[in-house]
């Protein structure tokens, strides 16, 4: 699940997340797009839907997510970037929505897929497709999309792009991605003896790392999780992923988690809670919680995203330097997410290739708009955080010595995660239902000593499996 918080997000609840990869999140700020020269002017349109936008076209694109005014340095990058793309294509007007606080937020987001009034260009989380294309709330643009409207198509991710096809056809472009790990405090770890340097691997090397931090004592938990608000079943789905383990079948249609996988997740996490005494008293944490946890040296390790550095670091206050990152432990698979923007069904083909142009410039071209390190550096924005990172080839190559050189923060801390790539695999259907259920056993496991495992994963098996068949 990915949450919509420092730049990306949602998570926990993505998602995801936030996620995050977000969780929690999305949402629509702003209206259907008005006839304000809205069709495309005659004499820039081409009936070829594959050649890109020509200049000469006059149409005005309204989009959503454009930073508020309470991050300055963020909304100056925005304005910047739409000057530069108007040196190429002057008729077109970007008319950015923005809406205080998340940019997504999942009720709001259901209803305006509802009414229809999506943006032109509108933002989405890589698990909304389905609910997306249940409401016919955007453009089949597989048409539009190719090596001359988006150069660098071949070096995206194909597992990114995946996320937004269906039955074959592209609905939209991603604007980043992320994977999870394990956050650690390094003062913390140095403190316990830990190697801050090599992360733990594996589950077991969790629990003994996480009984040495709890060790400090002073109200210090050595690990942390969610159980409410919907990130409790996000992240029961991101341990079972580590371990090679599944929350559906492959049919999408049963519950996969009641099972020996299942059983030791949770009998792990209930063991670390209760038998180590190394995650603290206080439960039913939701997002956040533990990032303040962390930035205050009162935690030693969660899963997360590399995004949450960035927002510790300019939200809570916290140094760059003390955090460090290493894979998810266990290494079979890793939750994905990401977001990215998509365009709504009904507009004309010159605000499509319109759209895609923008696109193209803000979120998909190395050097420019999302991608220009050294104007986020100048900025002072967070640059060296491993993700969003969903180039390959020479585009990644590229991508990479730039925000090497224009690191604000020691990406040293960082090089466990990185250079240990774990396969990402996305979130299940449903997700934020199916996560829903699932907090009831993370919530149960954390706060009864005495909890029943097989009757909360019964349960939450029996009612999942109800969640899906009402797919």
């Amino acid at each position: 699940m990915r949450r919509a918080r420092f730049r990306r997000t949602r998570r926990g609840g993505a998602a995801v997340v936030v996620s995050a990869l977000t969780l929690t999140a999305l949402a629509a700020c702003g209206t259907s797009s008005s006839g304000d020269g809205g069709g495309g002017s005659g004499d820039g349109a081409s009936a070829d839907p594959s050649a890109p936008l020509d200049p000469k076209t006059k149409v005005t694109l309204t989009i959503d997510c454009m930073p508020p005014a309470a991050k300055a340095a963020e909304l100056k990058e925005w304005k910047e970037d739409v000057a530069e793309f108007n040196r190429t294509y002057p008729n077109v007007t970007i008319d950015g929505r923005s809406t205080p606080g998340q940019c997504l937020e999942p009720p709001r987001f259901t209803a305006m897929l509802k009414a229809k009034s999506q943006p032109d260009v509108f933002y989405t989380y890589f698990t909304d497709l389905p609910q997306v294309l249940d409401h016919d709330g955007a453009e089949d643009i597989t048409a539009y999309v190719n090596d001359r409207t988006v150069p660098a198509l071949k070096d995206i991710d194909p597992n990114v792009l995946a996320s937004l096809r269906h039955d074959g056809k592209l609905y939209g472009l991603p604007t980043s991605n992320y994977t999870m790990g394990l956050l650690i405090n390094r003062k913390l770890f140095e403190r316990a003896g830990l190697d801050p340097d090599n992360p733990p691997r594996t589950w077991a090397q969790v629990r003994a790392a996480a009984k040495k931090i709890a060790g400090l004592g002073d109200g210090i938990a050595g690990f942390g999780e969610y159980s409410a608000g919907n990130t409790g079943g996000w992240h029961f789905t991101a341990h079972l992923y580590s371990i090679g383990g599944d929350i559906v079948d492959a049919s999408g249609r049963r519950a996969a988690f009641n099972d020996e996988l299942g059983r030791q997740v949770a009998a792990n996490l209930h063991a670390m809670r209760w038998e180590d005494d190394s995650m603290g008293d206080t439960q039913l944490l939701k997002w956040g919680d533990l990032q303040k946890q962390i930035a205050t040296d009162k935690l030693g390790m969660f899963l997360a995203a590399p995004d949450d550095i960035a927002y510790m670091v300019q939200q809570l206050g916290a140094e760059y330097e003390n955090f460090g990152m290493g894979p998810i432990p266990g290494e079979k698979n890793t939750l994905a997410g990401g977001n990215n923007y998509m365009i709504k069904k009904g507009i004309s083909p010159d605000k499509i290739k319109a759209a895609i142009a923008w696109l193209n410039f803000k979120n998909l071209t190395v050097g420019k708009g999302q991608f220009d390190w050294a104007r986020a550096k100048a900025d002072k924005l967070p640059v060296g955080v491993p993700q969003p990172n969903f180039w390959r080839g020479e585009s990644k190559r590229k991508d990479d010595a730039a925000r090497l050189a224009n690191a604000t923060m020691p990406v040293a801390n960082f090089r466990t995660f990185m250079d240990n790539p774990v396969p990402g695999k996305a979130e299940p259907p449903k997700a934020q239902e199916i996560y829903k259920v699932l907090d009831n056993v993370m919530s149960g496991i954390l706060t009864n000593e005495d909890a029943d495992i097989d009757a909360l994963l019964d349960t939450a098996e029996e009612q999942v499996n109800q969640v899906l068949a009402n797919r």
